[in-house]
């Protein structure tokens, strides 16, 4: 199980869920199960930068997720 943390900008998608433990191994089963219990995240998520274990991705399609990992998605700040 991974944690998985909401930013408050996500948080309209996932109807105000902060924080929820989810089944996965890597990046890619992560958005699958997030998609199904909130059909329709993943296309958000996807376009969302995210830390593993306070390692900053900005794309972690394939990256791997251990038991007991933290994932932190955050809003993408592009520079200018």
């Amino acid at each position: 199980m991974a944690k998985v943390v909401f930013p408050d900008h996500l948080q309209k998608y996932t109807k105000g869920v902060k924080e929820i433990d989810v089944p996965c191994t890597n990046f890619r089963n992560l958005l699958t199960e997030l998609n199904t219990k909130w059909p329709g995240i993943n296309e958000v998520l996807e376009e969302t930068a995210v830390a593993i274990d306070g390692q900053i991705f900005q794309d972690a399609w394939l990256e791997e997720i251990q038991p007991q990992s933290e994932v932190f998605f955050m809003q993408r700040i592009e520079g200018g």
